[in-house]
């Protein structure tokens, strides 16, 4: 029996928020709507599909039975999937033109593996879940959401929650980026499940770190009064249309410099009714149009 009001299906649905895009408003404005509102495409960078890779294959290891998830399935599983991904996408195969192109990044992908190794003992372990989508609606907030690389359930019912990042772990002091993503899984976690996670876990394949956090309800509450302070921020750029960039060192990495004005470029004209359909108000000038 479904028992939501007959006129749910005709409600629009609240607009979204990622932690990744949280960080993008903060990163940047303009990074987030070009991300957010422009929806323009991005082409993937080496060091992303080697993420996405190395987490396909992290998934896929944990569909095998334990004794079968050993480094070396691993590596023979990286190939494979890298295949799955180029046929999927010709950005992806356009990363890899050649056969040394290929075997460099296979490579790169098979030592991040290895240190997953030394990390943990994947056949010691049964996730409840992988690469699981979570979400939860904030009253008068956005719908906040994510996809979870693993979680685990003890059997004293403690819940684990694990992400895995290709890259280098933080210097000291800089981890908090990382753990408001974490927080962010927990929060929706506890919303959803009633149960608050006893444990949040970065495995760093670049350096082999872990970075293990252990939330607290306080915490919890201050995540969501953060999330509703950024989400105000939004609708008030989204508002008035003033999409300023923030200057970083994170501009050299950034796919839109060609359009950034401080780099020389031209932002394109906002698509109409863009604005509201991702940010859900409204601009100024819109309005007073």
């Amino acid at each position: 029996m479904d028992d939501a009001p007959a006129d749910a299906a005709a409600r629009p649905s609240a607009p979204g928020l990622s932690p990744s895009r949280a960080n993008d408003f903060l990163q940047c404005p303009l990074l987030f709507r070009f991300r957010v509102v422009d929806r323009l495409p991005e082409p993937p960078s080496l060091a992303a599909a080697r993420g996405t890779l190395v987490h396909a294959v992290l998934e896929a290891l944990f569909e095998l039975p334990a004794a079968e998830r050993t480094p070396q399935v691993a590596h023979a599983l990286v190939p494979v999937h890298w295949e799955v991904l180029t046929a999927q996408s010709e950005a992806y195969a356009a990363l890899t033109p050649g056969d040394e192109e290929r075997a460099e990044l296979v490579a790169s992908a098979e030592r991040l593996l290895t240190t997953y190794f030394t990390l943990e003992d994947p056949t010691r372990l049964e996730p409840r879940a992988r690469e699981l989508r979570v979400e939860v609606e904030l009253e008068d907030g956005p719908r906040l959401r994510g996809v979870i690389d693993r979680v685990d359930v003890a059997p004293n019912g403690w819940v684990r929650v694990v992400d895995y990042k290709t890259g280098r772990s933080p210097r000291a002091g800089f981890e908090s980026s990382a753990l408001f993503q974490m927080r962010f899984y927990a929060y929706v976690v506890w919303r959803t499940r009633g149960v608050l996670p006893k444990r949040l876990q970065l495995a760093y394949l670049g350096d082999g770190v872990v970075v293990a956090h252990e939330p607290t309800e306080p915490e919890m509450h201050t995540l969501e009064s953060r999330v509703r302070s950024i989400w105000s921020g939004i609708e008030e750029t989204a508002r008035s249309g003033d999409w300023r960039t923030r200057p970083s060192r994170l501009c050299d990495w950034c796919a839109f410099r060609d359009r950034c004005p401080e780099f020389g470029g031209t932002p394109p004209p906002v698509p109409p009714g863009a604005v509201e359909r991702a940010i859900g108000v409204v601009p100024v000038a819109q309005a007073a149009g």
